[in-house]
């Protein structure tokens, strides 16, 4: 049941699909919000019990679904009002204790007396300092809990120990592997290309055989023609690149504003200038490469041979 009043909205927990959880400040360490409106809990909130809550992207949706800011309006949970301070619209990485956008945010305080929690703790997230790998200070961790709740730091199922730092280590080595993979997929198709333009300018050196012996025959050194078959295909491999970036950055520019539609993600998919730049490079010299079999074909050709061809 959800229904909608004045500057009061009512949220039946009981028949919507949320969760609850009671955070301290510093949660922010943990796992960054994306705020749309507001703010998030402050040390202040915790500190003195306020009843004031950060709601998700689903919740606010389902309760404001004319949008605006809901700062200042009231949410029932249960039996109990919070009033809203803060909408955060993160994707959420880590999903504790729910999935963010369908997490009401209260302060640790409040939680420990609405839900007569006391002092107990169901879960510690913490965070390493920028260089420092949670796999090395796990140990530690297991020593000092097991210190002072009496247990064997050797034993695993006394305390659940989830280190997300493995998890994303490891999709962080299956993307790798991708990229690589793209990247192989990505050079081959570049020199099954340049193969390409190199049949290409081969057959169009033998069609104007004609054409470069006479052009010999009046003087034209084998440098000239060296030159001039280097010169189209370096010029028919960098036009026909440009189109290929020029396309890419359109596709691009389209998933950026199809992701961006859904409001959670501000992308950024577009190609770098200097990544364009070294593509542009490897294309003139994967085109000089792609040149270079006709071209020492062209020089070879004599005046007396093209007009026998003739």
């Amino acid at each position: 049941m959800i229904s909608q009043w004045g500057q009061t909205a009512v949220y039946d927990s009981q028949n919507t699909n949320c969760s609850v959880t009671g955070v301290n400040a510093d949660y922010v360490e943990i796992e960054a919000p994306r705020m749309k409106y507001g703010r998030f809990l402050n040390e202040v909130d915790v500190e003195r019990g306020r009843k004031v809550c950060v709601i998700g992207k689903r919740i606010y949706n389902e309760l404001f679904p004319d949008g605006g800011d809901p700062c200042g309006s009231f949410i029932q949970v249960g039996s109990v009002f919070f009033q809203v301070v803060g909408v955060n619209v993160a994707s959420g990485n880590l999903n504790i204790n729910g999935n963010t956008s369908s997490k009401v945010v209260i302060p640790s305080t409040v939680a420990q007396k609405l839900y007569n929690r006391g002092d107990n703790v169901d879960i510690i997230c913490m965070t390493a300092k920028s260089g420092i790998k949670m796999t090395s200070l796990e140990g530690r961790v297991r020593q000092i809990l097991a210190r002072e709740h009496y247990f064997d730091p050797k034993d695993e199922p006394a305390m659940m120990f989830l280190n997300t730092e493995q998890i994303f280590t490891l999709i962080d080595t299956l993307f790798r592997g991708l990229d690589f993979l793209i990247l192989l997929i990505g050079l081959g198709t570049l020199f099954a290309g340049a193969i390409g333009v190199s049949n290409i300018m081969m057959v169009t050196v033998k069609e104007r055989t004609v054409e470069i012996g006479i052009r010999r025959a009046i003087g034209a050194t084998p440098r000239d023609i060296l030159s001039q078959i280097m010169l189209e295909s370096i010029s028919l491999t960098l036009i026909a690149g440009m189109f290929g970036i020029m396309f890419s950055v359109l596709l691009l520019s389209l998933a950026e504003k199809i992701v961006a539609a859904s409001g959670e993600l501000t992308p950024n998919f577009q190609i770098g200038f200097w990544l364009a730049v070294a593509a542009a490079a490897l294309l003139a010299v994967l085109g000089m490469l792609a040149g270079l079999a006709p071209a020492l074909r062209a020089m070879s050709i004599k005046p007396v041979d093209a007009m026998r061809d003739e």
